[in-house]
């Protein structure tokens, strides 16, 4: 039975004889009864509980417990800096998006990640996922940090911000104001321990301008600002592993010649060194993939030469890791085996596991969520498409506010056994088996302490912003 604390007090006096609490110095003393049901009470008080002073608690013991057991939040950046000299084998990392059920879900990869040595893999969240599955930065941080601890995970683990992306109307009417609100995500995300952050201006492409570099100003500028940005806030001994994206994915395919333009502006854009790591481009998908009326998806073209060519001018020229393949979860499974062939090194994936977790919830619940969608996303339901469609790009609304539900699933377990076995297919399928020989001889743990109170203007910012970006 899971325990949410009432109080700090009850909470340290749960741990007592479990974990040494000794000023700023956290211990684990029985291990064991830390992984059966310590842990577990710790996430879902930091999760659940109403009490700001007592989630933020959580959080802390949770982050120190994880660095002292070797669960370290880190930077893939050193990775991938080998990658881009040829220093790993082919192999695509798996991003993953958890949209629910985050702890149990992180549980299972890093079940999948133990079985098969894996060490190259990424869970992120994306600005528009924090808002609509109410999960914050540090929230999020403690699921997959306790997951790792609950399943015995020890190593680097790879917390990733995903789409950190530019309102395209905002900028236009307010850029500086568009840039503060994109700093301070991104310093409230650091701060969580996410150590590798996608920024993703792409949306302010202007393809009316005459030349290719002119069309990718504001993009490789609002970069360039946010590398300089990221560099200053860093913790000591991080080089956070940054993203950057030249083609808005839903839009027309990348070309060489764009990303070397961007590249080229980029580059005399930056005062502070490292630079990104890798690079987004649009290859044919589209986020969540296209409902058909029936709400299946349709099939995609997806340009694998874009991938291929892009990113071998990325190794070679800039030593970068490669190329992004963004709104891959719901392609064809005879699609994966493809990507670390074509100079991919990291993919995204989203929506299919989301689809996964409905497909397989009881009907009733189901229902009640697609009633709470229905009635209060009625502007996403446009004439032309059906409810089938709608419900399919809109029911992921229905994550955060029936959060705990999801979390308490009567058939959770089930729901569970899919997504491992799907993890385990697709990270076979990426070639990332047997990749923690290389976090571990690329990868430098460095242990950084949550600091609680950091997020205390987080909640009310939550409530003020609504956060439009788009995510797989």
């Amino acid at each position: 039975m899971v325990n949410v604390f009432k109080s700090v007090d009850e909470l340290k006096k749960s741990l007592e004889g479990v974990v040494s609490l000794e000023g700023d110095i956290v211990k684990i003393v029985d291990e064991k009864s830390l992984r059966e049901s310590k842990i577990d009470d710790l996430i879902y008080t930091a999760v659940f509980s109403d009490d700001y002073d007592l989630k933020e608690e959580a959080k802390y013991l949770i982050r120190e417990i994880a660095n002292e057991f070797g669960a370290v939040a880190s930077s893939i950046n050193g990775l991938y800096i080998a990658m881009g000299r040829g220093g790993t084998k082919n192999f695509t990392t798996p991003a993953v998006n958890i949209r629910g059920m985050t702890y149990d879900v992180a549980r299972r990869m890093f079940r999948v990640a133990i079985k098969n040595n894996i060490g190259a893999m990424i869970f992120e969240i994306a600005k528009s996922e924090i808002e609509y599955t109410y999960q914050r930065p540090s929230e999020y941080a403690s699921c997959v940090l306790a997951a790792a601890v609950k399943e015995g995970y020890k190593g680097p683990v790879f917390i990733q911000g995903d789409h950190f992306q530019f309102s395209s109307k905002k900028y236009s009417e307010n850029p500086e104001k568009e840039l503060k609100a994109i700093k301070e995500l991104t310093k409230e995300a650091i701060d969580a321990g996410f150590y590798n952050i996608d920024i993703d201006p792409s949306t302010l492409v202007d393809y009316s301008k005459e030349s290719l570099k002119e069309q990718q100003y504001h993009n490789y500028i609002n970069t360039g600002k946010m590398t300089d940005y990221i560099r200053e806030i860093q913790p000591a001994g991080i080089d956070v592993s940054i993203g950057a994206e030249i083609g808005h994915i839903g839009g027309k395919n990348s070309t060489v010649e764009e990303f070397e333009a961007f590249m080229e502006g980029y580059l005399e854009s930056i005062s502070k060194r490292p630079g990104i790591s890798k690079i987004s481009v649009q290859t044919g998908t589209e986020h969540g993939g296209i409902p058909l009326p029936d709400g299946t998806v349709a099939k995609v073209k997806l340009d694998f030469e874009v991938l291929m060519a892009i990113g071998e001018v990325a190794r070679k020229k800039y030593g970068l890791s490669g190329t992004v393949q963004h709104g891959a979860s719901t392609l064809p499974e005879e699609f994966f085996d493809k990507f670390p062939q074509n100079n991919c090194s990291e993919i995204h994936l989203a929506t299919g596991f989301q689809n996964i977790m409905f497909d397989l919830a009881p009907e009733s619940f189901k229902e009640e969520v697609y009633k709470f969608v229905e009635e209060n996303f009625k502007e996403e339901w446009k004439d032309e498409i059906t409810r089938e469609q709608f419900l399919y790009k809109s029911r992921k609304r229905g994550l955060g506010p029936f959060k705990y539900q999801w979390w308490t699933l009567e058939n959770k377990e089930e729901i569970l056994e899919a997504l491992e076995k799907k993890f385990e297919f697709l990270f076979e399928k990426l070639n990332v088996f047997g990749t923690k020989e290389y976090t571990d001889k690329y990868i430098k743990l460095v242990k950084v302490p949550y600091i609680k109170g950091s997020t205390k203007d987080v909640k009310q910012k939550a409530e003020d912003i609504k956060l439009e970006a788009g995510a797989d």
